[in-house]
């Protein structure tokens, strides 16, 4: 058990299953946010990995949690900004894994045993042929081509809504911008924009020279890459493309993967290889096995085989989930492992105040880069695992991302070597500041306890600044730390003081070799920070860097707020934790479940009735305008849906009730700053008359468009969506998949209708 399992294991001792699972979904959500969104992931694939799978037990043993929200029904979402958004013809989804086990977990690829057993048993075929492909690890793109020209390009954003990135793809050389004769009237092809190792090597050592911050993984540089809103910056990138998949297709029949490849192979569009035809399970397992051997020398970043059906016609009777197909699956290698020797410890001092250890290593080559540094995370970290300087420690990357110490060579331990202590190591105070640091009550983390000390200021500053905050132009990090380094700023507020000789005259080079910042940017630089004073509140609530609190989860926050000022006097915040602690304590009185321990039953019957009706009286306002739902669950319990999600709502109040946060609010109000929610909705419940007044909709599967364009019509049209499946449901609008919400509906007798009927009780017609 690593320390990701101990903390995890420690925490749902005390948990409930919900308790376990809103938590769990919070912290997917916001790794998905980091991931897709943001290029900038905190854990490893194995990680993020054992986190899903836990959802999805909890899921099986408790189907009632699944919403419309919840990680397994959704994929990852890397809509950003600035982009125009183009609807994907038909959804596009991500793909199962399946994992290698480790050894003395059984076959090392039993979950790929029984994944074509299940494809046998779908089927009624003993040997369908299936194909393995590497799984390339880039970022996933559609080109659409339209009478053999390429109409657009776009990510998968969140699956049926993605970003229009024609531009950037425009400076993929190997993307063919016409294709030749007999191209198919509409073809969409799917696939894998990516890096290869060398020029991300390249990439990175050119950045050095101009002493800018590399990238952490060619992954990271290839999602940052292809977000930029400059074209001609995109061009100066060394990106890939391979093909791997067919969209909406309108041209000669498809049968097969050889067609399709075939098809490519005459379109010129660069397609993923080797494609490997299996007939057997045996030679699925070999060919999995000869991916494995292959992918060393692809010269870009994998992380395991695709397997899919060979057949088309029959993949799409098969079909999907909500998420991925069921005709195929990705088989997950065990991370590549080396040793090397640590070397030392360094200190990294983060912009939220972290101290974090990163082991300085005798650098080695491992899943195609150079690695030098990995993250020991903190002191318990380095304890539970006794790592030490001079030790030779086994490394691994997990996902071929995020390089990790796996565990010490005990046996090549040098005599010298004693137990390292980062309080020691920095005698107790900041590296940057030199102001002491402590551990906070519960957590593992040493943190910097000045709010304005340097390392952070610059971080912070880099963090505010960024196009998914407060988009200040031309104060990227180089600019921010050159502003914490000479005096000029101690936060990120004190922006709003320069003025644009100050920050004109900044030196950005050396005393000896200065470098100005100009007047012209300066100017820039203002005028964008003026603009920031209106930004919305959302945009703010992502500037801070409150953990956990991404662009997400700030949009959902500013929907139920009119602005900063409301937000930060805790009312709604206090009422959603009274509320979850109170549902919890009516759980716990549950007369069914404690007859057997001789308790009262009327008693605790009567116990519960009081407690509901305080929590009623208490949230009645909020339950009016629609925004928190207490319902009975049968058998004397209360469900309870935390709009924001358990963990956001704790870290939001912790913010505001702390001293970094009264002071920012502070700063603010005397910059006259209170921005305001640009998607506040005062009440949920107001419902516009019309052909669906009365009626309550839920909405589950794989629908033609995005759900939210679904909930609008029923809106407009006077009726209501909600997430989930309850006696009050009038009807289930159920694309493919939505297997739970189907089997609810069917227990309680709601009826279960498709698109079509949908949009006739929208007209006005009756079913």
């Amino acid at each position: 058990m690593d320390l990701f399992e101990f903390a995890a294991a420690q925490q749902q001792a005390q948990q409930t299953p919900q308790e376990r699972y809103a938590e769990l979904c919070d912290i997917v959500r916001h790794n998905n946010e980091l991931y897709y969104a943001q290029a900038q992931p905190e854990i490893s694939d194995a990680e993020y990995d054992k986190l899903y799978r836990e959802i999805e037990e909890l899921e099986r043993e408790y189907p009632e949690f699944i919403t419309p929200e919840s990680p397994t029904q959704r994929v990852g979402n890397d809509l950003s900004e600035g982009f125009r958004k183009v609807t994907h013809p038909s959804p596009m989804q991500s793909i199962d894994d399946i994992f290698e086990h480790k050894p003395g977990e059984g076959e090392s690829d039993a979950e790929l045993v029984e994944f074509y057993q299940r494809l046998c048993n779908s089927l009624g075929q003993n040997v369908p042929r299936v194909t393995v492909e590497p799984k390339i690890d880039g970022c996933a793109v559609t080109l659409l081509y339209r009478q053999g020209k390429l109409a657009y390009a776009a990510t998968r954003g969140d699956g049926r809504t993605g970003d229009d990135i024609t531009a950037n793809v425009r400076t993929i050389k190997s993307v063919p911008f016409t294709l030749p004769a007999g191209a198919p009237e509409l073809l969409e092809v799917r696939g894998e924009i990516y890096m290869p190792s060398a020029d991300f090597d390249q990439l990175n050592a050119e950045r050095d020279a101009d002493g800018l911050p590399a990238f952490a993984n060619p992954r990271n540089a290839t999602a940052g890459t292809i977000k930029l809103l400059d074209a001609a910056e995109v061009a100066r990138r060394p990106l890939r493309f391979l093909a791997h998949g067919l969209g909406v297709y309108e041209g000669p029949a498809l049968a097969t993967t050889r067609d399709f490849t075939d098809l490519l192979d005459r379109m010129g569009i660069p397609r993923n290889q080797p494609v490997i035809c299996a007939d057997s399970l045996e030679e699925t397992r070999a060919a999995v096995q000869q991916v494995n051997e292959l992918r060393r020398n692809l010269g870009y970043g994998t992380d395991g085989a695709v397997i899919k059906l060979d057949d088309i016609a029959l993949r799409e009777s098969l079909g999907s989930t909500a998420r991925a197909p069921r005709w195929a699956a990705a088989f997950k290698y065990l991370p590549e492992q080396k040793v090397t020797v640590l070397r030392g410890i360094s200190i990294q001092v983060g912009r939220t105040g972290v101290l974090t250890p990163v082991a300085e290593l005798e650098p080695v080559q491992l899943s195609g880069t150079t690695v030098s540094r990995a993250t020991l995370h903190n002191q318990d970290e380095i304890e539970r695992k006794d790592i030490r300087i001079g030790d030779t420690v086994l490394m691994e990357k997990s996902g071929e991302i995020i390089p990790a110490v796996v565990h010490v060579v005990m046996s090549k331990r040098p005599a010298e070597a004693v137990p390292y202590s980062l309080y020691d190591a920095v005698g107790g105070v900041c590296p940057s500041c030199g102001a002491p640091i402590a551990q906070e009550e519960g957590q593992v983390a040493w943190r910097c306890t000045n709010f304005t000390c340097p390392a952070q200021a610059a971080m912070r500053t880099t963090y505010f600044c960024r196009r998914e905050a407060l988009d200040i132009e031309n104060l990227g990090g180089t600019v921010a730390e050159a502003l914490v380094n000479r005096g000029m700023i101690s936060t990120p507020l004190d922006l709003f003081s320069l003025t644009v000789e100050q920050l004109g005259a900044l030196n950005l080079g050396t005393d000896e070799e200065p470098r100005r910042f100009g007047e012209k940017n300066a100017a820039k630089a203002l005028s964008a920070l003026d603009a920031a004073r209106h930004l919305p509140l959302e945009r703010w609530l992502t500037a801070f860097g409150i953990p956990t609190i991404g662009t997400v989860t700030a949009r959902t926050t500013a929907k139920y707020h009119r602005n900063l000022t409301e937000l930060a006097t805790g009312q709604f915040l206090n009422l959603l934790v009274q509320l979850e602690e109170g549902v919890e304590q009516f759980n716990a009185l549950n007369p069914k479940a404690r007859a057997n321990k001789g308790a009262d039953k009327e008693q605790l019957q009567a116990q519960q009735e009081e407690l509901k009706a305080q929590l009623t009286a208490t949230a009645a306002d909020f339950i009016t305008r629609g925004y928190v739902q207490l319902e009975a669950d049968g058998a004397n319990k209360l469900k309870f849906a935390n709009p924001l999600g358990s963990v956001s709502t704790r870290k939001l109040l912790a913010y505001f009730n702390s001293a970094a946060g009264q002071a920012v609010l502070q700063t603010l109000g005397e910059l006259n700053i209170n921005p305001a929610s640009a998607g506040f909705t005062e009440n949920l419940n107001n419902q516009a008359e019309g052909p669906l007044s009365g009626k309550t909709f839920v909405l589950t599967g794989a629908l033609s468009r995005p759900r939210p364009e679904f909930e609008k019509m029923i809106a407009a049209a006077g009726g209501k969506a909600t997430g989930s499946v309850t006696k009050n449901t009038t009807y289930l609008v159920a694309g493919e998949g939505g297997g739970s919400k189907r089997d609810k509906a069917a227990k309680l007798g709601i009826p279960v209708i498709g698109e079509e009927e949908l949009i006739t009780l929208l007209e006005g017609g009756q079913l």
